[in-house]
């Protein structure tokens, strides 16, 4: 049994070099060839652009996060992500859907995935993700989606600190989004 695994183990590894082989591919793209070609980044929608009202919509947390990993409530996202869009004051914020230009829907998503599985084809153990989907209000498109994973940590106040970390870095997402992270940098605001 074991020399048999040894030898499906030692088949595997060579698989990829005889089919390199036979197409006469390397690693090394070829000019002219899809792999060389530079990709031009899609549009922003421009409704991101121009909105100047936002309604925050609070999708909440998944189950199993509060109080541990996280401390604070279900809404601790909403609440950290709604006051730092007070704070940036880039969008007048409603408190009627009805009324606003764009819709920011946030959300802390639990781990989903393998959990302490085989590690083929590169998978990893997921990590808690903040996701936030604008909507335009008047269409109910989704127009973009930005999701930033928490780091992993062992103790709880790790656990916030990730959590504060990658609320930063989703509202630097949204800043660059709209332009407004070059434009406050050259204003010298951060």
């Amino acid at each position: 049994m074991r020399a048999a695994m040894v030898w499906f183990c030692l088949a595997a590894a060579a698989l990829p070099m005889v089919a390199q082989e036979n197409t006469g591919s390397t690693s090394e793209a070829k000019p002219g060839s899809a792999a060389a070609a530079p990709v031009t980044p899609g549009p922003i929608p421009a409704a991101i652009g121009r909105a100047k009202k936002v309604f925050v919509s609070n999708e909440g947390s998944d189950g199993g996060l509060f109080p541990h990993p996280f401390s604070g409530t279900e809404s601790r996202a909403y609440d950290q992500f709604y006051a730092a869009l007070q704070q940036w004051g880039r969008y007048e914020l409603v408190d009627n859907p009805a009324e606003a230009d764009l819709v920011f829907d946030v959300r802390l998503l639990a781990p989903k995935g393998p959990l302490k599985a085989e590690k083929i084809n590169g998978t990893q153990d997921p990590l808690p993700e903040l996701r936030l989907v604008i909507y335009d209000r008047p269409t109910h498109y989704a127009l973009w989606a930005i999701t930033r994973q928490v780091d992993l940590a062992f103790l709880q106040k790790t656990h916030d600190r990730n959590f504060n970390e990658a609320m930063d870095a989703l509202m630097s997402d949204l800043k660059h989004l709209t332009g407004q992270d070059a434009a406050n940098k050259g204003a010298g605001v951060s």
